[in-house]
């Protein structure tokens, strides 16, 4: 026998010859991959858990009888409480107002963050690292920092607290939230798009809204609709701000000392549902879009 037929093919080569698995490893290696994976998912399931049985209760006890004047023991299925979902017109004023001040601090917020997020993305200029810092900040602080500090300016500029700087203090907030959200559907905007219309005889503007806009809507639909839900739910900031207006959080956290009614998780009930629908038309229109 030649010396080359004794050394073995992958020596020969200079590599090192391949290690086999014994059927024991390859069995054990298995389970522990099945193990992990039931791991994963039994974390996953819990988490889920954790977030949705508090939406579960508000929706379940919405249906409560009424009995007394906290709504925090079963009594029995009814709907009494959704046929008068509107009985207590202080909780009913108070969720106008917070629907009101969601809105108007939404339109502020989503036109002013929109053009700081395609001028941070679209221009190049002094500050802009700058500009990104302080968008991040609200973020980042906590909300009693926020809200105290957000008083004392007012205070220190004698405005008197209400409705307006309700308004003013959540739009402070919302606009880091726009911004940031819109600067990631902006950055992967093809602006050779822009060029081309405008070498087609448009003008800025024209561009702007028949092509620019049109395709960063999906960007600043999901951050309008993440801004509201933050206004609609904001606490700490309201409370130090609110001056005699009472929000619908304002409202919930006083009447938690006095009594709870159904009506509180009708209500919530509602704004829940009206905020599932309003994700399954977003999510429903972006399909569409992606597929024309």
């Amino acid at each position: 026998m030649s010396m080359a037929g004794a050394i073995p093919e992958a020596d020969f080569f200079g590599d090192t010859p391949a290690l086999t698995e014994t059927p024991t490893e390859n069995k054990g290696r298995v389970g522990r991959g099945r193990l992990g994976e039931w791991a994963l998912r039994l974390a996953a399931w819990w988490v889920l858990f954790y977030l949705f049985v508090p939406l579960v209760v508000i929706v379940v006890f919405s249906f409560n009888a009424p009995v007394g004047k906290f709504n925090l023991i079963w009594h029995g299925f009814s709907l009494d409480a959704w046929s008068d979902p509107f009985k207590y017109p202080q909780l009913t004023e108070a969720l106008k107002t917070s629907l009101q001040v969601a809105a108007i601090s939404t339109v502020i917020a989503t036109v002013l963050g929109t053009f700081v997020a395609i001028a941070l993305v679209r221009q190049r200029f002094r500050g802009s690292e700058g500009v990104n810092l302080f968008l991040v900040i609200p973020l980042t602080a906590p909300e009693v920092v926020l809200g105290s500090s957000l008083l004392t300016l007012f205070l220190g500029l004698h405005w008197s607290t209400g409705l307006t700087t309700i308004i003013i203090a959540h739009v402070m907030f919302q606009i880091s939230f726009v911004a940031l959200t819109v600067k990631a559907r902006v950055r992967g905007f093809d602006w050779t798009l822009e060029d081309a219309s405008m070498d087609l005889g448009a003008t800025p503007t024209r561009t702007f809204f028949r092509v620019t806009l049109p395709l960063i809507v999906p960007g600043i639909i999901a951050a309008a609709m993440l801004s509201f839900a933050l206004s609609l739910d904001d606490f700490i900031i309201t409370y130090f701000n609110s001056g005699s207006t009472v929000t619908y959080p304002l409202y919930v956290n006083s009447a938690v000392k006095a009594g709870l009614p159904p009506q509180i998780d009708v209500l919530a009930t509602m704004i829940l549902v009206a905020s599932i629908v309003l994700l399954g038309v977003g999510t429903l229109y972006r399909r569409r879009r992606v597929e024309i």
